[in-house]
């Protein structure tokens, strides 16, 4: 088929260019810093900054701290009342909102420049896939991507939406045929209702690539199979065989899914995020991901160990080392300067860049010093899960002070597939697995300074009652893997 052929031309031409710029990765690195302060030079940010004095990293870090959304709120204010050359030259293109922590609805910047790092960065991942893999059967039949509305609003000339709905306007025409669901469709704003009709329209079809957050996707998969009385997804989509995902971990759903689609099939794995698409999975046998050192954001790092410590240190590219936790720093062709994403990775690899995404920064456990951390809790339940061969829906942890005259602990709420009938041996291997992983938890176990674990058992479909309660069911929104206080917990029971 020359469909075929064309795609595994253009896949090897663009691997080998990239592959090609492995071993320059750090000077890359190097010449986008100083691209960038050279092009917003003479914006507010840079003059208040002075941009045009910074001739190496040092001075550079010393000149713009690192600073979280809220500490940017009077750049992004000004430039939603329409002023220009704010953070980048002009106005933005677009305005991601998204879901803060501490701020309410973030307004984060998408530029004309910024915006083929969300297209070709993803594109690419696909490129990798095929000729890693020499497997062009995805492109015989149909794709869909379980995403947010792309029906946009205006903000002074800048239009506004979720990023997964900006990024659906940037389909290629020559995709056009294959993409679903329809545009009608895409534009339903209430969830359930958006998915009983993706339902409808794709499940008389052949699809072949299935993407989106793994929470959402599985609503998905068990609406199907209820339709259509059918047992697997495989007997649905007999040629399904690529499930694209990002924004959580896996890992957690990974025995659901197996479950529910009765086939192995091929993943790759995203990091796409509003500030910018950070990395993709470029091999199969490698669960670590490619970091985007080519794309108009400059990385730093700062070791979350000392994250909240006063004047901790930051790496660039050229200064990581393998195997240590650092809170990912950006600089971007948006207009965003040494913003903190709240991400934590770790790298696996320097030649090329490949990092493994563990967490979020505020979201640990630390009551008492053990700085849990989300990669920690779920391989734990991922290990427990398979070896009780307990499917688990959704969960989320949070610490427990108050626990009826007993010691602290982490209470543990868990939607598992169906009835548990050893709760108690379940507890005790989970708890057993997060001691291996945390040595602080273990130490403050055995010294009796915590109690073991407790887990709540979630009603069927509670977490999604739950997050349709406040306001946070579908789109780009997800489950909280591990708070430090009860807010999310408060009405889960």
């Amino acid at each position: 088929m020359l469909k075929r052929f064309f795609a595994k031309v253009f896949a090897f031409i663009i691997v080998r260019k990239i592959e090609n710029t492995y071993s320059k990765s750090f000077k890359i690195q190097e010449k986008i810093l100083f691209s960038l302060l050279k092009k917003a030079s003479n914006t507010q940010f840079g003059i208040d900054h002075n941009f045009n004095k910074i001739d190496n990293y040092e001075f550079f870090k010393k000149n713009v701290p690192v600073r979280d959304y809220e500490e940017f709120s009077t750049y992004i204010s000004k430039i939603k009342k329409g002023s220009r050359n704010i953070l980048w030259p002009g106005k933005p293109l677009y305005f991601a909102k998204t879901s803060g922590t501490t701020s309410g609805l973030k307004y984060i910047p998408i530029t004309k420049e910024s915006m083929p790092n969300h297209i070709n960065s993803s594109r690419n991942a696909f490129l990798f896939y095929i000729n890693k893999t020499g497997k062009t059967n995805i492109l015989d039949g149909k794709a869909i991507f379980i995403q947010g509305s792309p029906i946009l609003e205006d903000l002074n000339g800048i239009r506004v939406g979720r990023l997964s709905g900006i990024v659906a306007h940037y389909v290629p025409r020559y995709l056009n045929n294959n993409k679903m669901p329809s545009w009608e469709t895409n534009c339903i704003i209430d969830w359930e209702e958006k998915i009983e009709k993706i339902c409808e329209e794709t499940l008389n079809e052949n699809m072949t690539v299935i993407g989106g957050i793994p929470s959402w996707v599985k609503m998905y998969f068990e609406k199907l199979i209820k339709k259509s009385n059918k047992k697997t997804l495989a007997e649905i989509f007999k040629n399904l065989s690529l499930y694209v995902f990002g924004g959580v971990n896996y890992e957690p759903y990974q025995k659901t899914f197996n479950k529910l689609i009765g086939k192995k099939i091929n993943t790759i794995e995203f990091y796409p995020s509003s500030e910018g698409f950070f990395a993709y999975q470029n091999d199969q046998n490698d669960k670590s991901l490619l970091l985007q050192y080519d794309s108009g954001i400059y990385y730093e790092f700062v070791k979350l160990e000392n994250f909240e410590n006063e004047n901790s240190k930051r790496y660039n590219l050229s200064q990581v080392q393998i195997g240590i936790n650092y809170v990912l720093i950006v600089s971007t062709n948006a207009g965003l300067w040494a913003y903190n994403t709240g991400d934590t990775v770790t790298f696996t690899s320097l030649y090329p860049p490949k990092i493994l995404v563990t967490g979020r920064y505020k979201h640990f456990i630390s009551a008492f010093g053990e700085h849990v951390i989300v990669s920690e809790v779920e391989q734990s339940l991922a290990e427990t899960s398979k070896y009780f061969n307990e499917l688990i829906a959704e969960f989320t942890v949070a610490p427990k002070l108050n626990n009826d005259g007993k010691l602290p602990c982490h209470e543990w709420f868990i939607e598992f597939k169906s009835d548990i009938k050893i709760l108690d041996q379940f507890e005790k291997y989970l708890n057993k697995e997060l001691c291996k992983r945390n040595v602080y938890y273990k130490d403050l176990i055995e010294g009796k300074i915590l109690k073991e674990l407790e887990i709540v058992l979630v009603k069927k479909g509670g977490f999604n009652r739950h997050m349709k309660s406040i306001g946070r069911l579908g789109e780009q929104n997800k489950v909280p893997r591990l708070s430090n206080n009860r807010d999310f917990i408060k009405g889960l029971k």
